[in-house]
């Protein structure tokens, strides 16, 4: 279980990393707002499953 928790805390972070990717001056320039929904899409529904993880741990089931 230990190695799940660390990969959605990776996930968490690869989401804050898509965010602050610079994309001025290449060929993904004009897709910058989409990475910026996918990285933030990335940090709340994966911050939302670690909280619902804790909350089921700490209630025992």
């Amino acid at each position: 279980m230990d190695r799940f928790i660390l990969l959605i805390l990776a996930s968490i972070l690869a989401g804050f990393a898509l965010l602050k990717v610079p994309l001025e001056g290449t060929f993904l320039a004009g897709l910058e707002q989409i990475i910026n929904l996918i990285g933030i899409l990335a940090i709340v529904i994966f911050s939302l499953f670690l909280i619902f993880k804790g909350l089921m741990a700490l209630l025992g089931k």
